[in-house]
């Protein structure tokens, strides 16, 4: 028994469901980035420095374990019910941040938000396979990557305002009228999709990826900070290497999986995930670093870092809407993933010759060139995958991609930040330094004395500028991955638009 989503709705119900649906990947993006800029206020209000970290890491932990889980249970029981159970989940948790008393609170409540959140993503990427035809899946993805792009810079922004002219609580609890209306509307247009009569969760094989997911992300929120080689990070890598490889033997076992292993045999799937692995780990790479880098070499406040960004977020919405558009044709999915990928490649080029003398007009030219590249690819690789594998399979599918780019993202920051780090330092051995001084903090770096502060700065700058050209090769694998990618020629067999419109038999409403 397999699932089957409703029928397509009509033109203005389906732009009532596109709002709702870019409306939780707006909240769900902002979270995982609006904290970072109250961490300080938060760590100084709730007496928690020593574990501030967790409150990032514990929402990035819960978010990419659970997305597995969610893409499966949304394929089994109706994507709609799941939608609204964890934006549901997300509001709830995001009250429990905004009045939390202590740090541990905190942690837990940012945990289950990111369970919400994880689902969130997710399952808004499955249900345009319900909401949308094959071939306008790509200028819908489109968007949907437009928005993600948007909040990982608008997010530290808010984050900063809420904190200076409020409170770091409203990152939070701004949650709530705008997840309220996402339900309401959510509720009302989205199709009820269709579930199976019987299905077994398969719970083994979502506790081996929820465990994988806990050991990846703790080796990059934390291998910094333990020691890349210490007795800790060393196990945690060893055991999810170990899980990794016992994972095929569990899902083949399972009647329902989770990661269905014959999805495991299609080359789009594959390929497609690996690709948006290194997309992501170049992109959050530039979108965490580039801000820090405006604001301590060019010493503008985090406002308006941002302004200066927007060249990179005008070149990121118009490229992603463009390979939205053109992605309707399966026969250009590759050349559009090749194409965005050496753009990219381009641009982290560019960016590796930044100085501390990099002026402002260069800048915005090398932040569009960037921004191009990155747009294209993370919603073209969805709809790759989406388009190969059998509508019951989407949310799976959805999911192992979401994965991927989770993990990705979280790979490329910790590296970037490990190259980062060590290039700053090993420019700063000849350099007496003030106790005080703290990289990190832009407000340290301002306050060296005058004699001190232009080698320190252009130590940072070319620190940062080697940091993305250590991380270009990554993005020249993908491309070179790209070149293989055959949409349309998969082992796995995909479904047309007349089959996305045409219920099967022997299964339930949702």
């Amino acid at each position: 028994m397999s699932y089957a989503p409703a029928s397509v709705p009509a033109a203005p119900k389906t732009a009532a469901a596109m709002s709702a649906l870019v409306l939780a990947i707006l909240l769900a993006a902002l979270d995982q980035t609006i904290v970072s800029t109250a961490l300080p206020r938060i760590a100084e209000e709730l007496n928690g420095f020593d574990s501030i970290a967790w409150v990032s890491a514990a929402y990035l932990l819960a978010s990419t374990a659970a997305t597995p889980l969610w893409g499966k249970l949304g394929d089994m029981f109706g994507r709609k019910r799941l939608y609204l159970a964890s934006t549901s989940l997300f509001l709830l948790a995001s009250v429990g941040c905004g009045l939390a008393q202590n740090l541990a609170e905190l942690i837990a409540a940012r945990a289950v938000q990111g369970v919400g959140g994880g689902g969130m993503i997710v399952l808004t990427f499955a249900l345009v396979g319900d909401v949308v035809p094959p071939a306008q899946r790509g200028r819908y993805q489109g968007m949907f990557g437009s928005v993600y792009g948007v909040a990982s810079i608008v997010g530290p922004l808010l984050g900063g305002i809420f904190t200076d002219q409020l409170s770091w609580r409203w990152a939070f609890l701004i949650n709530l009228p705008v997840g309220a209306v996402t339900l309401a509307i959510a509720a009302r247009v989205l199709p009820a999709g269709t579930r199976r009569a019987t299905a077994r969760i398969d719970y083994a094989g979502a506790l081996l990826l929820a465990a994988m997911a806990t050991g990846i992300v703790l080796i990059t929120s934390f291998g910094e900070r333990w020691g890349w080689t210490s007795p800790g990070i060393t196990g945690l890598a060893v055991a999810t290497l170990a899980l990794a490889a016992l994972l095929p033997a569990v899902e083949r076992r399972a009647a329902a999986p989770v990661l269905p292993v014959t999805m495991l045999a299609s080359r789009t799937v594959v390929i497609g995930s690996l690709i948006g692995f290194v997309a992501n780990a170049a992109m959050f790479s530039v979108l965490v670093y580039l801000p820090t880098y405006l604001q301590i070499v060019h010493g503008v406040s985090a406002t308006l870092s941002g302004v200066h960004l927007l060249p990179l977020v005008l070149g990121l919405v118009a490229s992603q809407s463009l390979a939205g558009r053109w992605a309707a044709h399966a026969d250009r999915l590759r050349a559009i993933l090749v194409t965005g990928l050496l753009l990219n490649t381009a641009g982290l080029l560019l960016l590796a010759t930044l100085s501390g003398t990099t002026e402002t007009l260069a800048l915005s030219g090398y932040f569009f060139v960037t921004g191009v590249g990155m747009g294209m690819i993370p919603m073209v690789v969805l709809t790759a995958v989406q388009n190969t594998v059998p509508a019951e399979d989407i949310g799976a599918a959805s999911a192992v991609v979401t994965f991927a780019r989770s993990t990705g993202a979280a790979f490329g920051v910790a590296v970037y930040g490990a190259l980062l780090t060590s290039g700053f330092t090993s420019r700063l051995h000849h350099l007496t330094l003030p106790a005080a001084f703290a990289p990190d903090r832009p407000e340290t770096v301002q306050a060296l004395p005058s004699a001190l502060r232009p080698a320190v700065l252009d130590a940072f700058a070319h620190a940062t500028g080697s940091g993305f050209l250590w991380i270009t090769p990554l993005v020249v694998i993908g491309a070179l991955l790209a070149l293989l990618l055959r949409p349309g020629h998969d082992n796995t067999p995909t479904r047309s638009a007349q089959d996305h419109r045409t219920p099967e038999t022997s299964t339930t409403p949702a």
